[in-house]
């Protein structure tokens, strides 16, 4: 294991008791988000990015030494396992070194070479290879049979042997490799007669682009139209210097048996080399575009999930549309859904006067606070609808994004929690609790499903799944979840749950009624030790009996900030929020083995907001009231607007005209960026000039360059 630790430590440039401290806490089953924020006297201050870091590497570690054990059982078997050989194998980290050094003793389907050697003529490859024997012809001449009739049968056969010791020398294949990572070239072509079926790759019809620059975005795009049939991808690097150095390795003098060498390295380079290490760099290359895709949607995701709550208040939501009209309904300060119904103020039936009446009776019946409109058909013409009502002037207007919520609504978690309602009222009231508190709406949406994406159904899924399920789970812990008010599926993510424990809350939350402390989570059904320390700081109980259940200090601690309102003279309803009393506390009194001054810092900054959201505050906004459509949009036209996506090319931005304008990478400042994020965020209020609409392919054009923030 050691080794392990020290390799991690070098990886990732942490110090090695940070990387042993880490293992060991996970090994102990704690979660990395329990892990970052209590135990930082363990891990020196690590985040959770670097948390999950060091959990990632050990677990590839590990894999690596499965896979050791595997090859060297398997060469022992073969009774070819020498000392030199069992130290190169545990030696090596590498996993594309492990598999050289595995290659030869792989067992092989039948090979050209095999069936020279099934002829009896190894013995000629060798002779040939040692490139010493002048007299070649009389050497070779013993090894025609029935079935190496003829001499150029022979040498064939002994070239086939060669070709393929070649294929499986680590340095051959390390010196292609070598000219595959600093010149490969990737091509990309069209396949014949897929001209028009395959028009949304013209782009890639016919392009070549240095492999190490091609962007992520552009490699999945061409993975994605060669898996559909319409191109052919290859990846190239300069074979004539590649078999030159190939040469220097293995052609010894200008002898005609060296000429056999020679040609027997062309035959393995094009033949087995070049095909081998292009599948290796097409799937590195994926690999690499998979984690920057998955990178970018992470952050997206990360960013939607903390969007800004609107927190509990009483909500009207409406899902519009025009024929089947607009299914409105009515939901408490806690989500709980207490009427619906449609309306039609849009054609056909076109009954606005009816529809007025009836918003207008709901607002005042359930007291509405906010109104919140879904963005998809019909969004702008019932927003300007809902203008029209005569509403409270405390009653804000906002427009919600609803990707997914039809996801949700056709969802088993849906049908659980909605069994007598169809998935319009469904997808309603998930738009207007999403209002209320996106996060614990949007974790019950498989995450790729949410739209935040870019080509997630072309990465690999298992990762994709692995890195926003840890997404998820950071933004659920860091803003911690109410006890007694969350669903199964939020709780589900706070740390040291799961299904099964989640399940066991909401039970005993129904049988006990609310829980009045921390404590009493003990008594939840297989709620340990372990499950309570994991979980217990991330669960808040507002209005309890203790005010330090309803903040991000663990119950572990709770004895210190006792200790310090007693030495105070106060008790700790008095200390919670009394920053004077709090500033004034010398936390140095309080260090010992286990609490340090990380921890006791966390400690008094909580004191200063306990239970307060880290969410930011939520904004009211309104798209230009004169645009509607994308025949709307000119040239030139300064819009507000939000940014509903990011990627590595740029950022897209909702002006309201039903289709999301792009803001390339280019122009979304006024100086070179590398990364969008550096700039623009998920849900962020901007400014955009349109720089160009072309309606027949539904593209927008738009840039922030010089525009008035």
């Amino acid at each position: 294991m050691i080794v392990f630790e020290e390799i991690i430590a070098e990886r990732l440039n942490l110090g090695l008791t940070q990387v042993k401290n880490t293992i060991e806490l996970i090994a102990e089953g704690a979660t990395v988000p329990f892990i970052s924020r209590y135990r930082k006297e363990r891990t020196g201050s690590m985040d959770e990015l670097q948390v999950a870091g060091v959990r990632d590497a050990y677990e590839e570690l590990k894999e690596l030494q499965k896979r050791q054990e595997y090859i060297l059982k398997t060469i022992n078997e073969q009774g070819k396992l020498t000392d030199e050989l069992r130290k190169k194998i545990e030696g090596t980290m590498d996993p594309k070194a492990l598999e050289d050094l595995y290659l030869p003793y792989k067992t092989k389907r039948k090979t050209r070479a095999t069936l020279a050697k099934d002829r009896g003529l190894e013995p000629l490859a060798k002779i040939i290879m040692k490139q010493q024997e002048l007299l070649l012809d009389k050497k070779a001449e013993q090894f025609l049979n029935d079935e190496v009739p003829t001499l150029e049968d022979a040498y064939q056969g002994a070239r086939d042997i060669i070709a393929e010791w070649i294929s499986e020398n680590p340095r051959a294949r390390n010196i292609v490799r070598n000219h595959f990572s600093r010149n490969a070239v990737i091509y990309s072509r069209m396949v014949k007669g897929k001209e028009e079926e395959g028009a949304k790759f013209r782009d890639y019809f016919d392009f070549h682009e240095s492999l190490k620059k091609c962007p992520s975005h552009r490699i999945l795009a061409m993975r994605r139209g060669e898996k559909e049939g319409f191109l052919k991808i290859t990846v190239e690097p300069d074979a004539e210097r590649a078999v030159e150095d190939l040469d220097q390795l293995f052609v010894r003098g200008s002898y005609d048996v060296s000429q056999h060498v020679e040609e027997a390295v062309k035959d393995a380079y094009k033949r087995l080399l070049a095909p081998s290490i292009e599948n290796e760099f097409k799937a590195e290359s994926k690999e690499k575009a998979d984690t920057e895709a998955i990178r970018v949607f992470a952050e997206n995701l990360r960013q939607l999930l903390l969007a800004s709550p609107l927190g509990e208040k009483r909500v009207l939501a409406i899902d519009p549309g025009y024929r089947t009209g607009c299914k409105v309904v009515c939901l408490d300060a806690q989500g709980t859904l207490l009427h619906n119904a449609t309306i039609y103020p849009h054609p056909p039936q076109s009954d606005r006067s009816g529809a007025l009446k009836k918003i207008s009776a709901l607002v005042q019946q359930y007291k509405i606070e906010a109104i919140a409109i879904g963005n998809g058909t019909a969004s702008r013409e019932t927003e300007r609808f809902i203008k029209l009502v005569r509403l409270p002037e405390e009653v804000n207007v906002f427009i919600v994004n609803e990707a997914g919520a039809s996801i949700y609504s056709a969802s088993k978690v849906a049908r659980d929690e909605f069994p007598d309602y169809d998935v319009t009222v469904r997808g309603s009231v998930s738009i207007g609790r999403r209002l209320m508190d996106p996060l614990a709406e949007l974790v019950k949406i498989e995450p790729k499903s949410i739209g935040v994406g870019q080509y997630q159904h072309d990465v690999d899924q298992g990762n994709l799944k692995k890195s926003l399920d840890d997404v998820v789970e950071s933004c659920v812990n860091m803003v911690g979840v109410d006890v007694n008010t969350a669903s199964q599926h939020l709780l589900t993510y706070v740390s040291g749950l799961g299904p099964v424990l989640a399940q066991n809350v909401i039970d005993y939350r129904k049988e006990n009624g609310p829980f009045k402390t921390r404590e009493e989570l003990r008594s939840v059904p297989r709620m340990g030790d372990k499950a309570f320390e994991q979980c217990a700081g991330f669960l808040r109980i507002s209005n309890g009996k203790n005010p330090l259940d309803n903040s991000a200090v663990h119950p572990e601690s709770y004895h210190v900030v006792k200790q310090m309102a007693k030495d105070l003279g106060s008790d700790l309803s008095e200390l919670v929020k009394d920053e004077a009393m709090i500033n004034s506390i010398d936390i140095q009194k309080y260090v010992t083995e286990n609490t340090g001054i990380p921890t006791l810092k966390d400690i008094l900054e909580e004191l200063k907001k306990p239970g307060r959201d880290p969410r930011e505050d939520i904004e009211v906004f309104e798209f230009a009231r004169d645009v509607m459509s994308v025949a709307d949009l000119k040239p030139g036209m300064e819009l507000p607007g939000i940014v509903t996506n990011i990627t590595n090319f740029g950022a897209f931005v909702d002006v309201g005209v039903k289709q999301d304008g792009l803001v390339h990478i280019s122009q979304l400042a006024d100086k070179f960026i590398k990364d969008p994020n550096d700039v623009v965020k998920l849900n962020q209020k901007v400014t955009v000039r349109v720089l160009e609409v072309d309606e027949r392919r539904s593209r927008i054009s738009l840039s922030m360059k010089g525009v008035k923030k």
